[in-house]
């Protein structure tokens, strides 16, 4: 009876030994689960990726304008149509389509004779027409060629005006994707770089936010926090920056 109370007795404390040594473990386990869920939340690093390419524009837009001047609006509008004929002929000469011009409608402003103490009087010395061609065109070289040639067309009495032409990218949209793409390859390689002069490695992105993103001439040293979008210049330099969150293995 006294062997079975014993052996009843040891079972008991065998199972409360298993017990508390199953609960030790259990804590360790928990807090060494919860050391690391607080490690992957603190312990990060943020760096900023940037990328640059230089691209070539592919699309071009060139205005001109001419205009005539006379007391008389009837033969205003006569030698001004007459300058504009004579003026998409000489494009057309060089290969201009006539599809990708476009002409605008007359414009018309009256000339008043100035009087010295109340501006301008009542009284019509004539009329002002000015019409507008505007050329877009992929044929960036050659337009932007007869941009800089078409005013010769002064010597021949024609009131002419070109105007610098505006030169775009048409692929922005792909091309912001694949730049956003490096950046954030810049920006973890940025991350593993600082981690690694200290013994450490980066584990997952995080997060990642989208910065500036910025066409300037290739020369341009100009940084917006805006962003800037250059239309002067045939050739041009696209950066975009991203900033990147890391953990910290």
């Amino acid at each position: 009876m006294e062997n079975g109370a014993f052996l009843k007795d040891s079972q008991i404390i065998v199972l409360g030994i298993c017990i508390g040594v199953a609960t030790i473990v259990a804590s360790v386990i928990l807090s060494q689960g919860a050391f690391r869920i607080m490690k992957f939340t603190k312990e990060n690093i943020t760096v900023t990726g940037s990328a640059q390419k230089e691209i070539r524009s592919d699309y071009i837009v060139w205005a001109c304008n001419v205009s005539r001047q006379s007391p008389d609006l009837a033969k205003a509008y006569v030698e001004l149509k007459a300058d504009t004929e004579r003026v998409i002929a000489y494009l057309k000469a060089r290969q201009v389509n006539e599809k990708e011009m476009t002409t605008s409608q007359v414009r018309t402003e009256v000339l008043r004779k100035e009087n010295m103490y109340y501006g301008d009087s009542s009284d019509v010395t004539g009329y002002l027409l000015t019409q507008n061609i505007e050329v877009k065109s992929h044929e960036v070289d050659k337009i932007s060629l007869v941009s800089r040639e078409s005013t010769e067309l002064i010597s021949q009495g024609i009131k002419f005006v070109s105007e610098a032409p505006g030169y775009f990218y048409t692929d922005l949209s792909q091309l912001k994707i694949e730049m956003l793409a490096m950046a954030t390859q810049n920006a973890k390689k940025r991350a593993e770089s600082i981690a690694g002069s200290v013994g450490n490695k980066i584990g997952w992105m995080r997060s990642a936010r989208m910065g500036v993103f910025q066409i300037t001439p290739v020369t341009s040293t100009d940084i917006s926090d805006y962003g800037e979008n250059d239309t002067s210049s045939l050739d041009k330099k696209v950066m975009s920056v991203v900033s990147a969150s890391f953990a910290i293995e």
